[in-house]
């Protein structure tokens, strides 16, 4: 029963958790499945994370004597700690990007009855020389429809606090909580922590940045069609494809053509990566073009030497990577004589000689 006495309620709050402390770590698992599986159906984006707590019991008793304990007894207002303390279970949601966060906060608000939402992002954005953790945290219950659930009836009277942040805004916090004196301390220390908090937030808006150009560059580059043949692409595009193909080969245009001349092979974006650097540290000024032209011009033969050696040799592969490094030593063996290994290179040149 509710009252003004904060040793008797300590006694009571801690006989509350023990005993519902099975429960809470139950609710806290039904939790994250179900938000796991919201997120799989509504797609936000990459989610890193997804993990929850139950609040330990002495934190709570602290977190309730710092916030309203004061308050509360001034106002003569009687209280149990456990209905001051809206994140004993804890959610916390890491996505990559901070445009995520307004589509999570979005797809909860949906699918949840909300009690209360703390913008922290806000809060820290709306002033010029606050700096400092960023992290949008709401407080929710289970739906009516959700709660009417077997699967989730048990745990209908439970809130939890959910807490979104991007990656670097978790670290950030983590970080931040290992400073321990913040308030009370010199002006150049406290200035040094301001430096390192803007340098997060500008970390966090770069990688959006960063993930903004790359989209638009694979954009440009699937506007202008890739063709069989130069001809034909000079025809269809005139002087833009020209313009288009006369840059260096780069992650992005390489995808393009080698996406168009094997369709059905999936290029991780890494292997793409470190294969182009490959190219560009025998020929830093190959072109698109270059490329494009190399592929027309040699592919045919190439796929006709790969069909014939993995008929001699059924237990070994012959990849795309392969087939475009055998068309660019075909290309100009003198500069890209190093694409291939010795063997593989021998290899090549008898069979060239036997099918001339």
């Amino acid at each position: 029963m509710a009252s003004l006495d904060f040793e008797q309620e300590k006694i009571a709050f801690r006989q509350y958790y023990d005993a519902s402390l099975k429960h809470l770590v139950d609710a806290k698992s039904a939790y994250i499945r179900l938000i796991s599986n919201l997120i799989k159906r509504f797609d936000p984006g990459e989610v890193t994370k997804i993990e929850g707590r139950v609040k330990d019991r002495e934190e709570c008793i602290k977190k309730f004597h710092r916030k309203y304990q004061n308050q509360l007894e001034a106002a003569e207002h009687p209280y149990e700690i456990k209905d001051f303390i809206s994140d004993l279970i804890g959610i916390r949601i890491v996505c990559l990007y901070e445009d995520q966060i307004p589509q999570l906060s979005e797809m909860l608000q949906q699918h949840f009855h909300i009690l209360d939402i703390t913008d922290r992002i806000s809060s820290v954005e709306s002033t010029e020389d606050s700096f400092g953790y960023k992290g949008l945290h709401m407080d929710l219950a289970l739906g009516a429809n959700m709660a009417s659930l077997a699967k989730y009836q048990p745990y209908a009277d439970l809130t939890f606090e959910v807490q979104i942040r991007t990656v670097i805004q978790d670290a950030w916090s983590m970080l931040d909580h290992k400073i321990k004196y913040k308030k009370s301390i010199p002006n150049d220390l406290k200035r040094r922590i301001n430096i390192l908090s803007a340098l997060f937030e500008l970390a966090d808006r770069e990688f959006k940045e960063i993930r903004n150009a790359t989209t638009e560059l694979i954009e440009m580059e699937t506007e202008l069609p890739i063709s069989d043949s130069l001809a034909e692409a000079l025809d269809k595009q005139d002087k833009r494809w020209l313009v288009a193909s006369a840059k260096t080969i780069n992650a992005f245009n390489f995808l393009r053509i080698a996406d168009h001349f094997f369709r059905d092979f999936d290029f991780q974006d890494y292997k793409v990566d470190g294969f182009v650097h490959d190219i560009l540290k025998l020929n830093h000024d190959f072109q698109k073009s270059d490329l494009h032209k190399c592929l027309i011009d040699n592919l045919k033969s190439v796929r006709e030497y790969r069909d014939q050696f993995l008929a001699d040799n059924p237990d070994k592969s012959f990849s795309p990577y392969t087939m475009i490094r055998h068309c660019l030593y075909l290309y100009d063996p003198i500069t890209f004589d190093r694409i291939l290994s010795r063997g593989v290179k021998e290899r090549f040149a008898e069979w060239l000689k036997s099918a001339q």
